[in-house]
């Protein structure tokens, strides 16, 4: 199962919000930004405080993608 952070990306232009001010603002470093930009797992904290400072639940910003769904798309 992978990870998608694609809807995190939308509600950030929806807020007018860069991803560098999404950074400052959550309290995340460089690295875990980073890593949400390649679609790796980050730590609940790192989420956390994300939906903290965008004031949404984790489901706003981030989908579980089975691995049938990635492999099949490529097809």
């Amino acid at each position: 199962m992978s990870v998608s952070y694609d809807k995190l990306w939308k509600l950030l232009i929806d807020k007018k919000m860069n991803r560098t001010e999404l950074k400052d603002a959550a309290g995340i470093s460089f690295n875990v930004l980073a890593k949400l930009g390649r679609n790796e797992f980050v730590s609940m904290e790192s989420l956390q405080k994300i939906c903290q400072t965008l004031s949404c639940n984790i489901g706003e910003i981030m989908d579980f993608i089975e691995e049938d769904t990635v492999e099949h798309q490529g097809n």
